[in-house]
């Protein structure tokens, strides 16, 4: 299982968001390329990297940082946020980018995106799925920013994406997300039950290293780990002897 550390960058700085609120903003570090060298140096072969600045602002947005640290950083990366067009992803790959991170288009228009598994290759991709999970256990993906509702749910999505191609899942529980409240390991159980061919990357929650152990045991690929690794609740050392 891969550890994952992510990196969220909004005006050129290491952030963090609670539940996806601009509102609530923390700031961890103003250099982002020092912190993807810290967890290289520790071992983490992977980074994930969230342009906030383009989920926010859309077309206008400056993503230079991003294509600054995409051009340096040691180790891959996979990269999302705001990536509205194919040129978006061609935009990341052809900068250093190995993997492009995709969110709202593929729950808003799962057909475009499956034209884009078969433009770009389904190793290049990544389809980012938030669900909110309702009462009945079941879960609903969330679009643009967590602010509408899909008129289907996450078996329904996943069918016709895998059906496409789909290799590569990060799925986020949105209720853990940066709370530090424990994954969601039943969902990542159910999805690779029913999925299994898939790569899934678990999101949300982490907080310490029995959760990162608790993941190993759903079968998941990769684990992301943002908070719980800027906050210092165990080290990029601990948590690859767990994964290992």
């Amino acid at each position: 299982m891969q550890l994952i550390p992510a990196i969220d960058l909004l005006d050129g700085q290491c952030v963090r968001l609670l539940h996806g609120d601009f509102a609530q903003v923390t700031v961890y570090h103003d250099l982002a390329l020092d912190l993807a060298e810290t967890y290289a140096t520790a071992g983490a072969e992977w980074l994930h990297v969230v342009d906030l600045a383009a989920s926010r602002d859309g077309d206008g947005a400056d993503s230079s940082a991003l294509f600054e640290l995409l051009n340096n950083a040691p180790q891959r990366v996979q990269t999302g946020g705001g990536v509205r067009a194919a040129g978006d992803i061609r935009e990341r790959l052809e900068n250093g980018a190995q993997r492009v991170v995709v969110g709202s288009v593929c729950v808003a228009e799962p057909e475009r995106f499956s034209d884009w598994l078969e433009q770009f290759g389904a190793s290049s991709l990544v389809a980012a799925l938030d669900v909110q999970i309702d009462d009945n256990g079941v879960p609903w993906p969330r679009m643009y920013g967590w602010t509408e509702g899909a008129n289907r749910n996450l078996w329904s999505l996943l069918d016709q994406l895998v059906a496409a191609g789909l290799v590569h899942v990060l799925c986020t529980d949105i209720s853990r997300d940066g709370a530090l409240s424990g994954p969601n390991t039943a969902l990542y159980r159910e999805i690779l039950q029913r999925y299994s061919g898939l790569s899934l990357q678990a999101s949300g929650g982490v907080s310490s290293l029995e959760d990162l152990a608790s993941l190993v045991e759903t079968g998941a690929d990769g684990a992301i780990c943002g908070k719980a690794l800027l906050d210092g609740l165990f080290t990029v050392d601990e948590a690859l002897a767990v994964l290992r």
